[in-house]
């Protein structure tokens, strides 16, 4: 596989997220009484979703929810960002790139850090033993997700800048490939990928977030949907709470819970729930925002974002 440009990056970085999102883009428009609800593989979440604690308690004011799914971050954004859908759950770095593309949106919550809930993967048999190996190597790596902040740090960390690796940027299911057949010698990703390509192929974990990026992830919404319904919001936000209590106390239940409608093992599951911290708070604290920025400053000093942002500009005070 021949790696990406950095001309190409540049270029693509905004309107990609569009391409991938394919039948997902055309979400039909909200109608009343409805939550237009974006998730992914994972987290809390998921587990909500098959449980149906959410949608009893908001049947309760006659409101129903609409649980789309996304493969990943930017391209729930892009939808956000669109009108299609009103919240959504994602990592660190899609807000940042969504937010400096000209998106409405509102930093709603956040749950605590999971540094080990994302990792740097290699093949069983590669010879890479330490990041600081991985110069002029192929990297694989959804753009613009939580990950993608995650090589940033992590070559820093070893001694490399981002352009001493070739990144190759491809959704989650397209990277799995590309490992797989050897295209590519190693994968950034989140959870449950990671545990996922772990137990069924052997993928061996050359490090994690730990030391390198508090890996939060977020509640971002629409700002009109902030601006209009902030005590629906606010009822879908306790909600949440409660069920990352409930998950805290219940890991093991949760993980197999979720696990059908994952489409994965009950064992695989239960690994990258314990990679995972369950709370939710909100407004975010001074510390989390400015963990944010410094997100957004890295990217900007890369030349990867058009312009500079303020992420406490686009906080919600709850």
């Amino acid at each position: 596989m021949n790696p990406v440009s950095r001309r190409t990056v540049l270029k693509t970085l905004f309107v990609s997220a569009a391409l991938a999102l394919g039948p997902t883009r055309f979400v039909r428009a909200q109608t009343p009484g409805e939550l237009r609800l974006g998730w992914q593989k994972g987290g809390v979440l998921a587990v909500m979703r098959a449980r149906g604690t959410l949608d009893r308690a908001l049947a309760q004011r006659g409101v129903g929810v609409r649980w789309i799914e996304f493969p990943a971050g930017p391209q729930m954004l892009e939808a956000l960002a669109v009108g299609s859908i009103d919240l959504g759950g994602v990592g660190e770095t899609p807000p940042v790139f969504s937010q400096a593309a000209g998106a409405e949106l509102r930093y709603v919550a956040n749950h605590p850090p999971s540094p080990r809930a994302e990792a740097l993967l290699v093949p069983q048999d590669s010879p890479l033993r330490t990041v600081a190996q991985l110069a002029g190597k192929r990297v694989v790596l959804n753009k613009g997700s939580n990950v993608h902040y995650l090589l940033l740090r992590l070559l820093e960390n070893a001694g490399l800048s981002y352009r001493d690796v070739k990144t190759v940027f491809l959704p989650p299911a397209d990277a799995r490939s590309a490992f797989e057949r050897g295209a590519v010698d190693a994968w950034v990703i989140w959870e449950p990928f990671a545990s996922a390509a772990e137990v069924q192929i052997g993928a061996r974990r050359l490090a994690d977030a730990t030391g390198a990026a508090a890996n939060h992830n977020f509640m971002i919404a629409t700002r009109a949907f902030t601006e209009n319904a902030p005590d629906l919001l606010r009822q879908v936000l306790g909600a949440l709470q409660e069920e990352c209590r409930w998950i805290g106390v219940h890991v093991d239940e949760s993980a197999r819970i979720a696990a059908p409608q994952l489409g994965l093992s009950t064992e695989i599951v239960q690994r990258a729930f314990q990679n995972y911290a369950f709370g939710l708070e909100w407004p975010l604290s001074e510390s989390v925002v400015q963990n944010q920025q410094r997100i957004a400053d890295a990217f900007r000093a890369l030349g990867l974002l058009p312009r500079p942002v303020s992420v406490r500009d686009v906080v919600w005070a709850g």
